[in-house]
């Protein structure tokens, strides 16, 4: 028997007719990027609040982090899960990741999904890099813009051969969009969307979010259309690490690409007390209360997010330029924070435990 919970509603929203998606991506024309949305959701937060003490906190661990070459920029992609820059399907590959890179976590009582000893993140691309061994041909779109459930919930399987990844069918509704879309559009290949962006991280973001609906993450926040874009800006992000800034990677504007808002990193935040929550928001995390996206309580945690660590970076990069001029900061920004804070929250993770993180079944991180 397979542990399954599915979105319902967020299965809905890919079968809307064209009329209904078209308007959708009227709105985002008006849509705030991510840095603006931050400052504009802490400027009205109710449930959040942003500490300065706690970004001093923040900002001394990243520059000792830097100092002692404990956070480099490529310490993530690294990982021996992750293709190297020389692999003819690299930005393929995580292309096809970053579209199903959402949602791992699981309630309290059920088996945590696993493949190959990893879960989370790590597990899907595990089951990727099994795919392929296997000799599926996963990094085209003419292979799983086609897929079926069967074949995706085989390339998915377990370790223990019953727990099933989260929102399976909507994995194979977003597959099956971008693949059909790459086909229709852009020669079947990723690396097409990133050449039009001509070097440009922003030109690039807002193509994804435009051609790709799976990866529009955006909600209505007092009154105005914010962006969160959280796999977007990770596709980005594992681009400019995965080729180190150069060749395809190489972006004149990656000031542009924020933190990747996601319902892990907010603990971090908590734990060096940057982000502080109401009483009421509080207790409704340690409930384990599913929020919906778009809630006002999930949309205050993640745009803080997105603030404070823009802030983290902007005070880093202002002390490293006064005191260590020898340092190169070049490649010091949000992802390269991002992807040390995201890291510290593994590797803490059983003293992190005291900070509840919020739950929400969603495609979009």
């Amino acid at each position: 028997m397979f542990e399954i919970f599915i979105l319902q509603d967020t299965l809905n929203l890919f079968l809307l007719p064209s009329p209904t998606l078209k308007q959708h991506i009227a709105m985002s024309e008006n849509v705030l990027l991510p840095r603006e949305s931050g400052e504009y959701i802490v400027k009205n937060a109710v449930n959040v609040e942003v500490k300065p003490s706690g970004i001093q906190n923040l900002t001394k661990e990243i520059v000792e982090g830097i100092l002692s070459k404990r956070i480099i920029v490529d310490q993530f992609i690294q990982h021996p899960l992750h293709p190297k820059s020389t692999d003819a399907h690299a930005v393929e590959w995580f292309f096809v990741v970053d579209t199903l890179n959402f949602c791992f976590w699981t309630p309290t009582d059920y088996n945590k999904y696993k493949v190959n000893g990893q879960s989370g993140y790590f597990a899907l691309c595990a089951a990727i890099n099994r795919a392929l061994q296997d000799g599926l041909d996963l990094t085209n779109p003419k292979c799983y813009s086609t897929l079926s459930l069967e074949a995706l919930q085989d390339i998915f399987r377990s370790d223990d051969g019953k727990t099933q990844i989260p929102l399976l069918e909507e994995r194979l509704i977003c597959l099956q969009q971008v693949g059909s879309i790459l086909l229709d559009k852009w020669q079947g290949k990723f690396e097409n969307v990133l050449k039009s962006a001509q070097g440009s991280a922003l030109k690039l973001l807002q193509t994804i979010a435009e051609q790709f609906p799976c990866f529009r993450d955006e909600a209505v926040y007092a009154g105005k259309r914010i962006s969160l874009y959280k796999r977007a800006q990770v596709l980005i992000g594992d681009v400019w690490a995965c080729f180190g800034g150069r060749g395809l990677g190489n972006f004149k504007d990656l000031h542009h690409i924020t933190m990747f808002a996601d319902y892990r990193v907010p603990q971090v935040l908590v734990h060096f007390g940057a982000l502080e929550y109401s009483a009421k928001l509080m207790n409704i995390l340690k409930a384990d209360k599913i929020l919906q996206n778009g809630d006002p309580m999930e949309v205050e945690i993640r745009g803080a997010s997105i603030y404070i660590v823009e802030q983290v970076k902007d005070a880093v990069l202002t002390l490293l330029t006064d005191k260590y001029p020898e340092i190169d900061t070049s490649t010091v920004n949000s992802i390269m924070i991002d992807h040390y804070l995201w890291g510290y929250r593994r590797q803490h993770s059983t003293d992190l435990e005291y900070i509840p993180f919020h739950k929400v079944l969603s495609i979009y991180y």
